[in-house]
């Protein structure tokens, strides 16, 4: 596997991001692990993905906090990969990407599924940024300035 620039130390999120979720095969993983697979022949039945890269993957997403290791729930001696909340957290990130590719895709009649609430069945609405006070925000309305300085603790 060729060997990556870290942006672990890079002073802007989404690049320190990408260390952690920054190539396809890791986001497919994550995905599945939301839909719940669990073991490293799941993955690899489901993805098709070499063992070796599968295992590559598995690894960095296990030193990123992203998932966890734990003893196999049906009581083997196999062990499972866990979500943790980091690994949670990324739901949104799929999501929007997701949404992304329904909206902008050449060919969106291939799109096999639709993401649908599981209570009522229906399409999960298009994820919207909005401000504190609710407006709904565009990139025009937004922009980054430098993060205040941490205050010191008076003695």
């Amino acid at each position: 596997m060729v060997k990556r620039t870290s942006f672990e130390g890079d002073s802007c999120p989404i690049a320190r991001s990408l260390d952690a979720l920054g190539d396809w095969w890791s986001l497919l993983i994550i995905r599945e692990a939301l839909f719940g697979l669990r073991r490293f022949g799941e993955f690899q039945s489901k993805l098709g993905m070499a063992k070796n890269i599968l295992s590559a993957r598995l690894h960095a997403l296990v030193d990123h906090g992203i998932l966890e290791t734990a003893p196999a729930s049906d009581g083997s001696a196999y062990q499972e990969y866990v979500l943790t909340p980091k690994g949670r957290g990324t739901f949104p990130i799929l999501v929007a990407l997701r949404q992304w590719s329904e909206e902008f895709d050449d060919r969106p009649e291939q799109i096999a599924t639709v993401l649908v609430d599981r209570e009522k069945g229906r399409p999960v609405k298009k994820l919207e940024m909005r401000a504190e006070d609710g407006r709904l925000l565009s990139p025009a309305d937004t922009m980054v300035k430098p993060r205040p300085a941490p205050r010191r603790r008076s003695a």
